[in-house]
């Protein structure tokens, strides 16, 4: 690292859990957030200010007013253009020593395996079930960490998936089919508590990186904001499970 990366981190060297070492790890380390809204508008700015060496973004969606109350990497002049593009701007102006890799489309299938096989760690900041059990699917296949975040009205929920072969995959926690899905849009959503959820997702994919903590894997993690209550529930594997199908990845 050179001085200016060394005075830009300063305060996160500091750490002894990081240090310059860690630091070059990061530096050295790819992540994939899939969806720049609520979710993926914190975690992506954490990941780049925290040094990441390469941050792919990845969402078909364009910049809506609506947008705007809780996806915080967008602004006014953005409405209307695609997020990707929005995100690319703010993360650059940011730090401009991260390299960043945007795709404004819907991954699917193999171009998705590809995608997540090609970094060292996923965060999901979707908004759909189908999205996010592709993605699941994907990563167990290639053996990648998972960090997955949800948000809706005042409540969130967080949790690390496929770190180690006992470990449970997100299928393992929903079923496919029959799922109750809850948008934003249709039961609203206060905007700090997506951003908590999204800022944590940020320090999950950090601790997965560094291999430091105990990240959330095997271990759901809700937040009620409205009595600002957390609890953490343990998960367990489904040996039935048709994407891991009780064996886990490699």
């Amino acid at each position: 690292m050179d001085d200016e990366a060394l005075l830009r981190y300063s305060r996160q060297i500091m750490l002894p859990q990081i240090d310059a070492a860690g630091q070059q790890r990061l530096a050295d380390s790819a992540a994939l957030v899939i969806g720049l809204g609520g979710l993926g508008s914190p975690a992506a700015m954490y990941l780049a200010t925290a040094g990441i060496g390469r941050l792919v973004m990845v969402d078909d969606d364009q910049v809506d007013l609506s947008n705007l109350q809780r996806q915080i990497i967008h602004d006014n002049g953005a409405i209307g253009t695609p997020k990707v593009d929005s995100a690319r701007r703010r993360l650059a102006a940011l730090n401009p020593l991260v390299t960043l890799e945007t795709r404004a489309e819907r991954l699917e299938g193999a171009a998705l395996r590809e995608a997540v096989a090609g970094v060292d760690v996923v965060l999901d900041c979707s908004d759909n079930f189908a999205t996010r059990f592709a993605l699941n699917a994907a990563c167990v296949a290639t053996g990648k960490p998972l960090v997955s975040g949800a948000a809706v009205r005042m409540e969130g929920q967080l949790s690390v998936f496929n770190l180690r072969r006992e470990s449970p995959c997100y299928r393992c926690l929903y079923r496919e089919e029959g799922e109750d899905e809850q948008t934003c849009a249709e039961t609203g959503i206060l905007g700090p508590v997506v951003g908590a959820i999204g800022a944590l997702q940020a320090v999950e994919a950090i601790k997965v990186l560094l291999g430091i903590g105990e990240p959330l894997d095997g271990r759901l993690l809700l937040l009620d904001a409205m009595r600002m209550e957390w609890r953490s529930m343990k998960l367990r594997k489904d040996p039935a499970c048709p994407v891991c199908g009780g064996d886990g990845p490699g």
